[in-house]
């Protein structure tokens, strides 16, 4: 049975509802964020809005005060979902790496038996295959680099990390957030800065309720702060409980509020802080601003429930003939000896046959004589002793491993070798 993409991703990712949503690795955070948000809302609701219902001129205005609350709190965990179960803006893997970025370094070298650095003699070198690790894109007109990632086997566009947690490229990776559970990325970003101000809407505005209980408290009984606090001390908890979340959620919205008016992310921001290089990316704070709310949001790259396609394995294209051409200069020096020695052998083999030829020429002049040294040529010329013939398949050497031996054309003037199919030692011609 086929199986769909998210059954074999090879991220770290968690998928649930057959891949209709995605989380992060450590999705089990989002337990302890929504228990952050429910519970203090839960104790609010109970211990002081409902007792703020009666205690407006209008008799049932009150009730707005719970009403707002329960909302309100049901649009935070909305944003919260959002940010959490959807794709951050994931680039889809490779399966293979980017053929036209192959080159093919010969400086390191693998041998025949596949082991680099090999030292065995005459062992056949291959150039190894390489990647350029970075290579250069223009940004508004100005060379931004971008790195190749072994992971994804892909260049990453612009602004992209590879987020160790989630073991994913992400496009505008911003930071990974261990309170929603995921990767914070060009698809879910506006998502999570609305809930990151909206929970800090939150918490102010149980703050100021809980403060205003405290005061009607002081009115009714015509008492002092320390009387209405004792009066009502889950006032007072979750007055410091809130304190307390606004000096992070409302930090963490002014901090991004700045990254938004200087387009930045908080990856760029810690990494490139000492720098001082230009920010390609800022279009002015209007703009910038427009371009995180009022832009369209990119769809997903990836169909977590789409069927998995088997893809056909393509070798790797070969190295050019000038690529995979080994360096002599470098090489093996006892393999160049031994080249050198079947050479020599090859050129005696040469003189030999020479030598046989003058020596054939001798008796056959001698065999116009008469029938009987006619005969005794043709017995010598057809015994078993034959002269090596010169083959090039017959060679051992590294070189005839490589490529095929051939006599130069020189060579053969300069010895005056002809072909025969039979030949005469010297040793036999002397018989």
């Amino acid at each position: 049975m086929a199986k769909r993409v998210y059954q074999v991703w090879k991220g770290s990712n968690k998928f649930i509802l057959g891949g209709r949503l995605i989380f992060g690795p450590d999705a089990r955070s989002l337990l302890v964020t929504l228990l952050l948000i429910i519970a203090p809302v839960i104790v609010f609701c109970v211990f002081v809005a409902w007792h703020l219902r009666h205690e407006f001129p209008s008799y049932n205005a009150g009730y707005a005060i719970l009403v707002v609350a329960i909302v309100f709190t049901i649009y935070v965990l909305v944003l919260l979902f959002l940010t959490s179960a959807r794709d951050p803006g994931i680039i889809p893997r490779n399966s293979h790496p980017p053929e036209e970025e192959f080159r093919y370094d010969s400086s390191v070298s693998v041998d025949v038996s596949g082991r680099p650095g090999s030292g065995n003699v005459g062992g056949r070198q291959t150039p190894s295959l390489q990647f350029p690790r970075t290579k250069e894109v223009m940004v508004n007109g100005i060379p931004v680099r971008v790195k190749y990632c072994d992971t994804c086997m892909l260049y990453r566009p612009p602004r992209c990390s590879h987020c160790s947690i989630c073991n994913n490229c992400v496009e505008r990776f911003d930071h990974h957030c261990p309170w929603v559970g995921q990767c914070i990325g060009q698809c879910n970003y506006r998502y999570f800065f609305m809930f990151v101000s909206s929970a800090t809407l939150l918490c102010i505005y149980v703050f100021s309720i809980s403060a205003l209980y405290i005061k009607i408290l002081m009115d009714d009984h015509q008492g002092t702060v320390w009387k209405a606090m004792k009066e009502s001390p889950v006032s007072v908890i979750l007055m410091a409980y809130c304190f307390i979340s606004l000096w992070f959620v409302g930090g963490l919205t002014g901090f991004h509020m700045y990254l938004i008016g200087t387009n930045q992310t908080t990856y760029e921001n810690f990494r490139y802080r000492a720098d001082n290089r230009i920010n390609v990316y800022n279009r002015g704070c209007v703009n910038n601003f427009l371009e995180v709310f009022c832009s369209e949001v990119k769809p997903s790259r990836n169909n977590f429930r789409a069927f998995v396609e088997e893809e056909v394995q393509r070798p790797p294209p070969l190295p050019t003939a000038r690529e995979a051409e080994p360096d002599d200069s470098g090489g093996d020096q006892r393999s160049k000896v031994e080249d050198d020695l079947d050479i020599g052998e090859d050129l005696l083999k040469i003189s030999q046959r020479h030598n046989i030829e003058e020596i054939d020429e001798d008796i056959r002049s001698r065999g116009s004589n008469g029938p009987h040294n006619a005969s005794e040529a043709d017995s010598v010329l057809g015994s078993d002793h034959r002269a090596p013939i010169i083959r090039a398949d017959a060679r051992h050497s590294s070189w005839g491993r490589s490529e095929s031996w051939e006599i130069a054309p020189d060579v053969l003037a300069n010895e005056n070798v002809t072909e025969s199919r039979s030949h005469v030692t010297a040793q036999d011609a002397c018989q």
